[in-house]
């Protein structure tokens, strides 16, 4: 499992930051591509990496202001020319599918795959996904109805302890495949052994929270409990917490007090003002880290493992 960012700034494109766009790739867990927000020029971004848009089966929207939409229309086209033909399903606050049906019924643009939408309830829910995934969601506090959403990948069954079996000296065929499935089998000697004795434990799947825009809120924290991963929104600096709170935003001090008090693993700061760059970013970085040490601020098509 990877995150890679598309968009890490704040509000318009600048030079060294797109506006807001993530990649949640489960290409190892289950062949797909999740994409959260597609601000303007999103497709543009995605033909620098590795990624392939027939594999983006589903995007989440975790607001509809321009900066986290308007890459939509073009996106959604350009998957059609490139060859997609799976279906595709955008979640996101009600009127989502208005901008979007409204903007390619104007434009004339006809898909060659299956589009459809899930328009969420503003008091928040889950959605049960297929393999047993787990979305919630929460609103959030920005003036307009902004999500959040907490990502649950299943429990990963046990591995077959391959160093406890070596004395019984079982080769690789059928009572191999039986002991991987908790089965159990008779050896040749007649001694009998029980897979579920040579199983490890099923494994926590890892959870990854992921913030649209927002003031300090406690439903941030709750969607962030101990998450393996928060991707948090840090438009401003500590000493700007007032205009933080005016124009509905939060800033990197208040996102690493949620990681803190979620007691997340990983901090990950993105919607980037362009006001702050280079050093002046990662002295946002480092004033985040005085509150809680495993923060860092992203950039535009920098990806990381979960």
């Amino acid at each position: 499992m990877f995150i890679q960012f598309l968009g890490t700034g704040a509000g318009v494109p600048a030079k060294a930051r797109n506006v807001s766009s993530l990649a949640l790739k489960l290409l190892d867990e289950l062949n797909e591509v999740w994409l959260f927000d597609c601000g303007e020029a999103t497709q543009h971004q995605i033909l620098q990496t590795t990624l392939r848009p027939r594999k983006i089966s589903k995007i989440f929207i975790t607001h509809l202001h321009g900066d986290h939409i308007f890459g939509l229309p073009g996106f959604l086209s350009s998957r059609s020319f490139q060859g997609g033909s799976e279906a595709l399903t955008i979640y996101g606050p009600q009127g989502i599918k208005e901008f979007v049906l409204t903007s390619l019924k104007l434009s004339r643009s006809r898909l060659t795959y299956p589009l459809k939408f899930v328009e969420l309830s503003p008091q928040g829910g889950q959605i049960k996904l297929a393999n047993d995934w787990i979305v919630d969601y929460l609103p959030l506090d920005h003036g307009i109805l902004s999500f959040g959403f907490r990502v649950t990948q299943p429990d990963l069954a046990g591995q077959l302890l391959m160093d406890r079996l070596e004395p019984y000296q079982i080769p690789n065929g059928p009572l191999l495949g039986k002991l991987k499935r908790g089965e159990t089998i008779e050896l040749e000697d007649g001694r009998i052994l029980n897979g579920r004795d040579f199983i490890s434990p099923n494994q926590p799947g890892k959870v990854v929270t992921i913030l649209g825009d927002t003031r300090l809120t406690d439903n941030g924290i709750t969607l962030a409990k101990e998450a393996d991963l928060l991707v948090h929104e840090a438009t401003f600096e500590e000493s700007e917490a007032a205009l933080a709170k005016r124009y509905f935003h939060s800033t990197n001090t208040q996102a690493a007090y949620v990681a803190s008090q979620a007691r997340a693993k990983k901090l990950l700061l993105n919607h980037i003002s362009a006001r702050y760059l280079g050093h002046q970013a990662k002295y946002l970085e480092n004033q985040a880290c005085h509150v809680f040490s495993a923060t860092q601020v992203v950039v535009d098509l920098a990806e990381y493992p979960i």
